[in-house]
């Protein structure tokens, strides 16, 4: 009524891990680099201890790169607090309508996983 606009919260893309934030895109350009990576997207899943997980989703259309491989290399590039939980790799990412890498669908995708891995121990 008043003329103003208040702003209550923002949906970023930082993820919120061990009273970190880590930008995803900064996980992404240590993975860019390997050989037959097309499109990687880096998220934060819901994790009971750590507040947020960081997983990485891979787009490759080589077998022979492992999500294991993937992890050693970010092992020995980035701090611990920015090593992927968890690596998917597939031969696409979910899209847009528009084209874009659908970052809602990405996380979908590992929004129970560490819930679900809780309950079983």
């Amino acid at each position: 009524a008043e003329g103003f606009l208040y702003f209550v919260g923002r949906d970023d893309e930082m993820i919120k891990t061990s009273g970190y934030r880590v930008s995803p895109s900064e996980i992404e350009e240590v993975v860019y680099p390997l050989p037959h990576v097309r499109q990687c997207i880096a998220i934060g899943s819901p994790h009971p201890e750590l507040g947020q997980a960081v997983c990485l989703a891979v787009e490759t259309d080589a077998p022979s790169l492992t999500e294991e491989a993937i992890l050693e290399h970010c092992h020995q590039t980035l701090p611990a607090f920015m090593v992927p939980a968890l690596v998917r790799i597939t031969s696409h990412l979910p899209r847009t309508p528009n084209g874009k890498v659908d970052r809602r669908a990405i996380a979908e995708q590992f929004a129970d996983v560490f819930q679900l891995v809780e309950s079983k121990t």
